[in-house]
Formats: C-alpha cells, sequence, structure tokens
C-alpha cells in the first residue's frame, strides 16, 4: 500500500534531498584529479578551444590555486600536469607557465570567499550567442540552474590579461554563479569544483537551446516562482556531486590517463 500520493510537493521534495544526502558523499577524488576530470570531461562536451580557457580551483594554501599548464590542451590536462600558482601567477608547484589570462581569476577569488573553482572556456555555442550581444535566456528546465544566476558583460574589454580585465569581468560577475562576456566567452564561479563543471556543461548546453529556439521563434519566459524553485532544487551540492561523478565516469572511459601522476 502506497503512503505518499497524498504528500504534498513540499514534503515528497524535502524526502528526495534527504535521501540524496544519503546516497551521494563527497567525491572520492583529489581536488588535482577533479580538475583534470573536469578538463577531460569539458573538452568531450565542445569545450575545447585551442589553448584557449583556463580552468582553476583553490588550492589548500591560502591565495594559492591550481591551473592547467600554458602550452596544453584540456585533452591533455592530467592530475600530475596541473601547476600550482599564487596570485601573481608564479609557479609555486610544476614546470610552465600558467596562462597570463588567469589574472581575473586572482580577482575573483579575492572577492568571492564562495567561489572554489572558476572555469572560463569559449564552446562553440557560447561563442556564438556572445556575438550577439545578448544575454544568456534560460527558458528550459535541464538549465534552471542558471535562471537568473547568469550576469551579462555587454562591452568586451580585449584580452584579459591585465588587472582592468580582472575588475571589469569580477563586477560583471557580482554575485552570481555565471556571466556570458561578449565577443569572448563564458565564465562559471562555483563553489565547488563539481558544482562548476557541472555549470559549465549547463552554459553551453542553454547557448545552443536558445540558438535553436530564436531560429524558431519567440523565446517564451519561465514563470519566475517555479524557476526559481527549480533552480534552488537543481544546484544543491549533493547534485552536483552525483552530476560531476557521471562526467567523471565518462571521461575516466574515453581519456583513462587523465589520473596520471
Amino acid at each position: 500500500m502506497t503512503k505518499t500520493l497524498n504528500e504534498s510537493k513540499s514534503t515528497l521534495m524535502q524526502r528526495a534531498e534527504n535521501q540524496m544526502k544519503e546516497n551521494f558523499g563527497a567525491s572520492e577524488w583529489s581536488p588535482r584529479e577533479k580538475i583534470a576530470l573536469t578538463c577531460r570531461a569539458l573538452f568531450d562536451a565542445g569545450h575545447d578551444s585551442g589553448l584557449a580557457g583556463q580552468i582553476t580551483a583553490r588550492a589548500e594554501e591560502p591565495g594559492t590555486y591550481y591551473t592547467q599548464r600554458l602550452g596544453l590542451g584540456f585533452d591533455e590536462i592530467t592530475a600530475g600536469n596541473l601547476l600550482l600558482v599564487d596570485e601573481d601567477l608564479n609557479v609555486l608547484d610544476g614546470s610552465g607557465m600558467a596562462n597570463p589570462a588567469n589574472r581575473f581569476h586572482s580577482w575573483i577569488y579575492r572577492a568571492r570567499p564562495d567561489v572554489n573553482c572558476i572555469v572560463h572556456t569559449h564552446p562553440l555555442h557560447v561563442a556564438a550567442l556572445s556575438m550577439l550581444e545578448i544575454p544568456l535566456v534560460v527558458s528550459q528546465m535541464d538549465i534552471a540552474p542558471l535562471y537568473d544566476d547568469c550576469a551579462f558583460l555587454s562591452d568586451w574589454p580585449g584580452v584579459p590579461v591585465g588587472n582592468e580585465e580582472g575588475e571589469i569581468i569580477t563586477a560583471a560577475l557580482g554575485g552570481k554563479k555565471a556571466v556570458l562576456l561578449a565577443h569572448h566567452g563564458h565564465v562559471v564561479a562555483g563553489a565547488s569544483i563539481e558544482e562548476a563543471c557541472s555549470l559549465a556543461t549547463l552554459i553551453e548546453r542553454g547557448a545552443e537551446l536558445q540558438l535553436l529556439a530564436m531560429s524558431a521563434g519567440d523565446i517564451a519566459p519561465l514563470p519566475d516562482r517555479l524557476a526559481r524553485e527549480a533552480h534552488d532544487w537543481t544546484l544543491t551540492p549533493r547534485r552536483s556531486v552525483a552530476n560531476f561523478a557521471y562526467y567523471a565516469r565518462r571521461a575516466l572511459a574515453r581519456h583513462p590517463d587523465v589520473l596520471d601522476g
């Protein structure tokens, strides 16, 4: 005999949330391994653009973070060839140099103590949408984690290697999880590596959906109350862990060298 068919939606949501906490614990991988897995997962999801783009995550010591070596593509990143750098991009551990464009990451980390991982890439559909100088429109359930959580920078500041770009991008991001950069790409600022990987995957899918919908007609908005409910329901730490575990399994199957080192 069923016991839940007369329960309210809020009760069912809370029960499911409790079950997720029981079934999806902390990731088994180290931060270095999770960054490498994120690089490979995003490469497979179309985020490769030559050597453009950076993925960083806070390291153990304040003012330091992990990033990939300039000269390696996302499909070449392993846990062993990542760099540990300080806020001035001096290499503290590893061989080679960081991408000079990482400078704006230092600005975001200083302004946002809640951010522990930053993904900046130029995937095809995000880049195409950025050329239109219009914000990301979240009007489909799968993209709900970005509802009212993706800012827009309408003025391209040029190559982001100066402190000016760090100030501009950080200000445009504000307190949100992501920002679409006109004529450029996107930045995702995640509370965890798992969350950043999930949101970076979604923002590219959202841009693709938006371009397809715009080609067919006018995009209808989501009801605000329901969209916020979906945002909060889909953007929880346990759901990010579950999403990341799936992306990681696929990356490991396709790139068995990713955890080397």
